[in-house]
């Protein structure tokens, strides 16, 4: 930046005064110079008008090179089905003609939202040309709450808002036509005409607390568009929504039978904490209370289990670390599962200070293991092992999902003896971040 002849402001690197320098497209300006300095606004900022900087804190990302991204799952109804695309690193969710087909991918994670802080969602996709009768949608959302864009059966293309505040599941749906930003009909101010057969970044910024903002849009020219803002302070009487923790979500239906079949193509997506992430959380124990006895060498037991609880199903939960301590002079391999098959198995109760999570001790066996995530070894003097899985600040992979049919995820700490049979007992510790 340098200063202009004048000395009363800098320039940018352009060469061109703020006031001259189109920042973002839509509404506000970008940068104004005023006689106390210089103010940003429109997409410069995030949702709570501070100066967007390249330092966002990424919650979550997904890409689909070499396989398709497991940390969606996916429902297909009535034909429905999805493809996997190695060359463009893609998932196509397929439709047929029949009315009724149907493919919803959807993260089985949650994702966190902290008071006061921006949450910024970025989807790529693209639509194949429109047929009467199927319906499209990308966004931030689930069957109750979110914001979404929408090519509906019509071939209208709409921003919504989806709440289940008032009890029920209420939906403000805004046809491009009626866009209070830039409508991206190819006229001023960004001249662009959105083709949403072509490949689009789409963008949702939150600022939530309950009852503030939500802007969405779409990047031109490497730069954010707002195409429309539901402005909700001073506005409704309640929350706008009942949360902003929620589920990235690909959606494509037939509503009435179509004549052709039709796909949503799926690309890459982030949700990001703007201003970063404060790591807050006390830790919460799921403990066995006795010893197990009988492991033995030929398969794992079961030590303690946890999972959501019912209906806390949107609550985020973080393994934080796991510990086995042997009751006998053996070896023992312990091992962090996730979605193990568990024989006899009751899940019940809650954690001190938790009612968000359900934990199992009387499971007796596992007959499938589903997958290691972590393991470690306790020695045959009784000295317990500890393994930690804490990164900078939370290790988000190791949080609890859940898919679309409400399933959540099992956690299980397991042990198995390297020769004999012993007894042993141990924890899980994790992070509450709905309750902290």
């Amino acid at each position: 930046m340098a200063r202009d002849p004048q000395r009363r402001f800098y320039l940018d690197g352009y060469g061109k005064k703020p006031q001259e320098y189109p920042w973002h497209y839509g509404v506000g300006k970008g940068i104004k110079s005023l006689a106390s300095g210089i103010t940003f606004a429109g997409e410069a900022v995030d949702a709570f008008g501070r100066q967007r900087v390249s330092q966002p804190y990424t919650l979550f990302d997904s890409q689909n090179r070499y396989q398709e991204d497991s940390n969606y799952d996916t429902l297909t109804v009535s034909g429905g089905s999805k493809s996997y695309n190695a060359d463009d690193s893609t998932i196509n969710l397929n439709t047929t003609t029949a009315s009724g087909s149907k493919v919803v991918r959807q993260t089985f994670r949650s994702f966190p939202y902290q008071p006061g802080k921006s949450l910024l969602i970025l989807q790529t996709f693209a639509m194949s040309e429109f047929v009467s009768g199927n319906r499209q949608r990308v966004g931030y959302f689930n069957d109750d709450n979110g914001v979404y864009l929408e090519r509906d059966e019509s071939g209208v293309v709409n921003i919504v808002l989806r709440s289940s505040s008032s009890g029920s599941v209420v939906e403000t749906r805004v046809p491009q036509s009626n866009w209070n930003g830039d409508k991206l009909n190819g006229v001023a101010p960004s001249k662009r005409l959105l083709d949403v057969t072509k490949t689009q970044i789409f963008w949702i910024d939150i600022e939530w607390l309950g009852v503030g903002a939500v802007r969405a849009g779409f990047y031109c020219d490497g730069r954010p568009v707002v195409a429309h803002t539901f402005q909700n302070e001073n506005v409704q009487t309640t929350t706008y929504m009942t949360t902003a923790i929620l589920n990235l979500r690909y959606e494509i239906e037939n509503v009435s039978a179509t004549a052709s079949t039709s796909f949503l193509k799926q690309i890459c997506s982030s949700v990001q904490s703007e201003g970063g992430y404060s790591a807050l959380s006390r830790n919460y124990i799921a403990n066995r209370s006795t010893a197990a006895t009988g492991i033995g060498a030929a398969s794992y037991t079961p030590i303690v289990s946890i999972r959501h609880a019912t209906n806390r199903e949107g609550s985020i939960l973080l393994i934080n670390k796991f510990q086995f301590y042997p009751t006998s002079t053996d070896d023992f391999e312990i091992v962090l599962l996730k979605n193990p098959t568990l024989t006899g198995a009751t899940f019940a109760g809650s954690i001190a200070g938790s009612a968000n999570v359900e934990v199992d001790t009387v499971a007796t066996a596992i007959s499938n293991i589903g997958t290691i995530v972590d393991m470690g070894y306790a020695t045959s003097s009784n000295q317990s092992t500890s393994t930690t899985q804490v990164t900078e600040p939370y290790n988000w992979e190791l949080q609890i999902g859940t898919s679309i049919s409400g399933t959540s995820d099992i956690f299980t700490l397991a042990a198995r003896t390297l020769s004999g049979t012993g007894t042993g007992t141990g924890f899980i510790s994790l992070y509450d971040l709905t309750t902290n």
